[in-house]
């Protein structure tokens, strides 16, 4: 094989023992990488109904074709299990130097099974592994753990790594790597956690096999020439994701109170023009020239690496109009490794339970003080307060009853991105539709949304969004590289079956990498189906009540709010689309067709599929 290094890393930590399975290029051919192996692994090897924190969950990190070699932005790891939140699948990327480092130790994938008998840590150096007694890491943050392993092997290691939320299996714990690259927020670092793995240190020094280095040689170096000539290159490395706080704020969809406004009084505060006067340091993922990491000086005079979404969430969601104090709740989150986005949404969720005086607490809007001791006490789980909220907004909604699940801002349990939708219906399918609940990477449709026409609930808007799944949650997920190059500078989509040509020797066109990616999609889609059975109802795929129900009060859009009748039958043109039925499962053809007959066979297990 050329591109794919053809085997995976097996770790069983119950006992305590390694292994290197070769796979098959049908793997490959089928399912791409990243994301594609992980479900395929997840899919082949989980039993349903596996309890996400039990030893029997499987830990997958994944890597595709084009990762770590001389490419733009392909420093990026999958890092995949059954979601301890959602209960269905759940993944993210970070970008990270273990990635590159997996990759040259000789591995697309390491598979992490069992649970260790104490805290321990696993070392790859090429093909020697070891599972190492770690109970001096324990209950360190996620710097320190990195800066320490790092020091005791060498600077060039490879660290993905969790803080004391994983250890604590809060359910949006995270996994993070290099001080502020974090992934997995459907509680990924919660499974790292439940298997007693504080962390992954690998060092590689192999050459990933490519089909023609010399024509791959060239074609990188002319894409990195090529993005540095964008337009809007200058302005993304001044700013980044964080200038979208003020064309969220422009356009009322800046999620202020809980989501329930889409404008936020103190927005000139928290946004990338101000952060530009604050920063102090940038970073970036391996192998990216287009690096968006924003470094500020918290109010704690440390450093904060910010991003558009853990402002907003941490910021005009629960009122807090102070970007030093944002930063320094950031920084707490990124070294616990606890998720910004559902930390956000669950403080949120706090503040307004406690307006509405359903809870024994007090903490109010903006409230800085309390909101920093909440972070304590959920990645902790000190108390009632802090053990409830580290379940997530649709646990705690459940749980207080009194109509709280109304606004309780979140899809299949996972909590909305930071993106308030009275006024877009686009973008709230995308997120009730995503791979693992809501979240904005798969479909990040706002954008031409509002654009194009933020009022209509048609077919060009549904055509859309199973575009940017095919291309963003699929090619990229899989492939495995970051969007942001085509998204944010417009970097062309023709490049990735060039540098495919070039790395692996295969003419895959952008037509087959769509295909790959409508099997992951629809293949995710049965293990969700699987894993729910008879409960799987459309109502899984329904945005939070509030967008419907509350309209909003402020801003050029009062009065907005979304039309059920409309989104339903948008939805159903969406299952249309996808060949779904009215259930939103996938129909035996649209499986066989794409090539998933044994899924056929299984998912009828659970529920009755359509012809």
């Amino acid at each position: 094989m050329h591109g794919w290094n053809g085997q995976f890393l097996r770790a069983d930590l119950t006992k305590g023992k390694t292994l290197v399975q070769k796979y098959e290029a049908s793997l490959a051919k089928n399912f791409l990488g990243g994301r594609g192996f992980a479900i395929k692994i997840l899919w082949d090897e989980l039993t349903p109904g596996t309890d996400a924190l039990s030893p029997d969950n499987k830990l997958i990190f994944a890597a595709g074709p084009l990762t770590a070699l001389s490419l733009p932005s392909s420093g990026k790891l999958v890092a995949a299990a059954k979601s301890p939140i959602t209960n269905g699948y759940g993944d993210g990327n970070l970008g990270t130097l273990a990635t590159v480092q997996m990759r040259r130790a000789g591995y697309d994938a390491i598979v992490i099974e069992g649970k260790a008998p104490k805290p321990t840590f696993l070392r790859i150096d090429d093909a020697k592994t070891e599972l190492v007694d770690c109970r001096d890491y324990w209950g360190l943050g996620s710097f320190q753990t990195e800066k320490q392993l790092k020091k005791e092997y060498q600077t060039s290691t490879g660290v993905v790594a969790i803080g004391p939320a994983g250890e604590n299996q809060v359910k949006y714990a995270t996994i993070v790597s290099q001080e502020g690259r974090a992934g997995g927020r459907p509680g990924i670092g919660a499974v790292m956690g439940s298997k007693n793995l504080k962390a992954i240190a690998i060092n590689g020094t192999k050459t990933i096999p490519t089909k023609n280095p010399d024509d791959l040689k060239k074609l990188g170096l002319e894409a990195y020439r090529e993005i540095l000539k964008k337009p809007n290159y200058d302005f993304w490395k001044r700013q980044g994701t964080m200038a979208t706080i003020e064309w969220s704020q422009e356009n009322s969809v800046l999620p202020t109170y809980n989501y329930r406004e889409g404008v936020f009084d103190q927005s000139d505060q928290i946004g990338g023009f101000l952060m530009e006067k604050l920063k102090v340091a940038q970073r970036g993922c391996p192998l990216c020239n287009m690096t968006c990491g924003n470094v500020v000086k918290d109010i704690d005079n440390k450093q904060s690496e910010l991003d558009y979404e853990n402002v907003a969430m941490l910021g005009s969601d629960i009122g807090l109009g102070n970007l030093k104090k944002i930063a320094a709740l950031n920084r707490l989150a990124d070294d616990y490794g606890v998720d910004t986005i559902s930390l956000g949404n669950t403080i949120g969720f706090a503040m307004e339970a406690s307006e509405k005086n359903l809870v024994d607490y007090k903490i109010e809007w903006g409230d800085y003080e309390t909101a920093r001791s909440l972070v304590d006490e959920i990645v902790y789980k000190r108390g009632k307060v802090g053990a409830m909220l580290a379940e997530g907004v649709r646990y705690v909604s459940e749980r207080l009853g009194k109509g709280a699940s109304r606004w309780a801002m979140h899809v299949k349990g996972l909590e909305m991105s930071a993106y308030d939708c009275h006024t877009t219906p686009g973008m709230a399918l995308s997120f009730a539709t995503s791979s693992v609940g809501a979240h904005h990477k798969d479909a990040w449709i706002i954008s031409w949304e509002v654009k194009t026409g933020r009022e209509t609930y048609g077919e060009a808007k549904v055509d859309k969004i199973i575009e940017l799944q095919q291309l963003r949650g699929g090619v990229f997920e899989c492939l495995t590289t970051c969007r942001l190059p085509w998204i944010e500078v417009g970097f062309e989509l023709d490049w990735y079956p060039k540098f495919l040509k070039a790395a692996t020797g295969q003419d895959i066109s952008m037509n087959n990498l769509r295909t790959i990616a409508d099997r992951v999609f629809n293949l995710t889609r049965a293990f969700w189906v699987r894993e729910y059975g008879d409960h799987w109802s459309r109502k899984m795929d329904t945005p939070p009540a509030r967008w419907f129900d509350q309209p909003l009060t402020k801003g050029p859009m009062k009065g907005s709010k979304l039309d059920r009748t409309q989104y339903d039958a948008m939805l159903q043109l969406y299952y249309n689309r996808r060949g779904w039925d009215a259930r939103g499962i996938p129909t035996k053809k649209t499986l066989t067709r794409l090539g998933l007959q044994e899924a056929v066979h299984e998912l009828s297990k659970s529920v009755q599929l359509t012809a």
